[in-house]
């Protein structure tokens, strides 16, 4: 069973995995691979989310 933390605030873009490494099917002249990283756009490579705006009503 998963438990998740009410305190805990992942990205829902990348569920706390900001960067991923990709492969670009290039390989460098020892052999190995030519990879590129890439960030989440949604939480710019944070990995957490923003606090969600909060309403307030005023008034009657």
């Amino acid at each position: 069973m998963q438990h998740t933390h009410a305190h805990t605030r992942r990205c829902p873009a990348c569920d706390g995995f900001p960067v991923a490494a990709i492969t670009t099917g290039a390989r460098h002249r020892d052999g190995s691979r030519v990879t590129i990283r890439v960030t989440c756009p949604s939480c710019r490579g944070t990995g957490h989310a923003a606090p969600a705006p909060v309403l307030i009503r005023s008034g009657r």
